[in-house]
């Protein structure tokens, strides 16, 4: 409700320009690989993650309508996971790369043998910098209305933003430990949940815009890792 006041607001307020963020779990379960915005509403969503997906179609839907109705330009990115400087470095409650870059932190000072992580390890996922996702927004809103109208349909008007890279979890895992300099071993629980096997995007009609992601994950991982470190006294509190 909170997106859909937004987006109602914004019109009201005559503003002409809007950029709606969303997400890749927008996309079904199954979807191919790489997955590219027509694969929107193709299939299944996958359910752990469902009404936050419904969520984000609703918007993207809603700003196409008012595109279509009104003339506006409002515009959708979709993003990949993203990581980095400022990221939500909770112990229960924060997303994968965040999570580990902590539980490895401290199982690296407090010597300990293992680090357990969820599922199998073998699920691929795409992780993009903030600063890159940042980019891309400035990118696609100086855009203009005709090269974006170009390069979308009207009702299929997002853009995928991404690397077009995945890693296993189990690379993930195995990179964050290089980079906190974990020595330990790192197990993984079969028993919790993997989630979709695959989410890479189709980030070709970003790229045909003529925009690419910057940040090598293993550069930003080190970044994000030093910013977590720099910051520890606040996540102690």
């Amino acid at each position: 409700m909170i997106e859909a006041n937004l987006i109602q607001a914004a019109h009201q307020a005559d503003v002409q320009q809007l950029l709606l963020l969303g997400s890749s779990c927008i996309y079904p379960r199954e979807a191919p690989q790489p997955m590219a915005e027509d694969a929107l509403l193709t299939g299944p969503l996958e359910p752990t993650n469902e009404p936050y997906a419904i969520a984000k179609i609703a918007g993207i839907k809603l700003c196409e309508s008012y595109n279509r109705q009104y003339g506006r330009d409002y515009r959708s990115l979709m993003p990949t996971n993203l990581y980095g400087p400022g990221d939500n470095f909770h112990p229960e409650h924060s997303h994968v790369i965040p999570a580990l870059l902590r539980r490895s932190h401290e199982a690296t000072q407090a010597n300990a043998p293992e680090v357990v992580i969820w599922g199998t390890g073998t699920p691929k996922r795409e992780f993009l910098h903030v600063d890159d996702m940042a980019a891309a927004c400035l990118h696609v809103l100086n855009l203009d209305t005709k090269t974006y109208q170009a390069n979308t349909q009207p009702m299929c008007s997002h853009i995928n933003v991404g690397t077009g890279v995945d890693v296993t979890i189990r690379a993930l895992a195995e990179t964050i430990a290089r980079v906190t300099n974990y020595q330990g071993t790192l197990s993984f629980d079969p028993s919790k949940p993997d989630g979709a096997p695959r989410k890479l995007l189709d980030v070709s009609r970003l790229t045909a815009l003529g925009w690419r992601a910057h940040y090598d994950l293993e550069a930003g991982l080190r970044q994000a890792y030093q910013w977590f470190c720099n910051n520890l006294d606040a996540f102690r509190r």
